[in-house]
């Protein structure tokens, strides 16, 4: 596929330095069990059941969609934020504690999937990468998170767009967050996701992956979460497991991490793949979300 601008950030972007770390991944598993919190999420993904009969598919398009988000062109990124918003269309049933009718399109749930995943993967960089990002950098990067949210059902007047408007708004979100059984459920799948017979080499490497990287999203998480997810003593293991991953993502070269993401996440690494690709696009110019939807604009295969 040629690339046919810088997408909505660029070269110089935090959000390129951030969402194409091997950092991202750990923050990816963390924004996904963190999306369980949200009642209604949780029982969208557990009517829908997506993770439990074809977990490694689930969570590879949704990985692939923020990374694309980020770092395609921006066609390429409107084109999937336009499946995912058909795919959740479809998503709606009645949330059995509140008895309310839940949509995954809904502004308010697609507000903490977008506000958690962009939180995480930085979050993630800061603890098990290269550490904070200047000043500068960091408004930078709530800044462009604010662009990635106008691909999603988020009323823009809600998106935080700095750290400070980051922390009010989970302040604000807590009283409503929660945990329940099926939540609880989806959330210990996602970090410790079975060996499903017959799902072979993928299957044991998804499961795998998954297991080596839970220590590290567990210590990541306030410690309220923690008791309310049941995760007991695995954030003190998370914490004493802190140097290892560090070394772990210093020698996750861009290499290393298409070999593991080729086994793991196929779609993911196929997006990294083109990020990474040194081809100069078409226009080397960065495009806002409406001049991407422009008519005149096409991805070209």
């Amino acid at each position: 596929m040629t690339r046919q601008d810088w997408g909505f950030f660029g070269p110089d972007s935090p959000t390129w330095k951030v969402w194409a770390a091997p950092t991202a991944l750990i923050g990816f598993q963390r924004s996904v069990v963190l999306e369980h919190f949200d009642l209604d999420l949780a029982a969208a993904v557990a009517d829908s059941a997506g993770i439990y009969t074809d977990p490694r598919t689930r969570l590879d398009h949704t990985l692939a969609y923020f990374l694309t988000v980020a770092t395609a062109d921006g066609a390429t990124a409107i084109a999937a934020s336009e499946h995912l918003q058909k795919v959740h269309a479809r998503a709606t049933g009645i949330e059995p504690i509140s008895g309310r009718r839940y949509s995954a399109n809904a502004p308010e749930s697609q507000l903490w999937i977008h506000v958690t995943g962009w939180h995480s993967v930085l979050k993630c960089y800061e603890l098990y990468g290269p550490g904070p990002l200047t000043a500068d950098e960091e408004r930078r990067y709530w800044r462009e998170s604010v662009v990635a949210a106008e691909l999603q059902t988020c009323r823009p007047a809600d998106v935080p767009s700095s750290r400070e408007q980051v922390r009010e708004y989970f302040a604000a979100v807590r009283p409503r967050l929660a945990s329940s059984e099926r939540a609880h459920r989806g959330m210990h799948y996602l970090l410790r996701t079975p060996y499903r017979r017959g799902s072979g080499r993928t299957g044991a490497a998804v499961a795998g992956l998954s297991r080596l990287m839970a220590p590290a999203t567990i210590a990541s998480l306030p410690a309220w979460m923690g008791e309310v997810g049941g995760f007991g003593r695995a954030a003190a293991l998370g914490r004493a497991y802190r140097p290892a991953v560090r070394a772990a993502v210093r020698a996750a070269t861009p290499r290393v991490m298409l070999a593991v993401l080729g086994d793991t996440l196929p779609a993911t690494a196929a997006v990294l793949r083109r990020h990474l690709d040194p081809t100069p696009p078409v226009r080397p110019v960065t495009v806002t979300p409406d001049e991407a939807r422009a008519p005149g604009l096409r991805v070209t295969r």
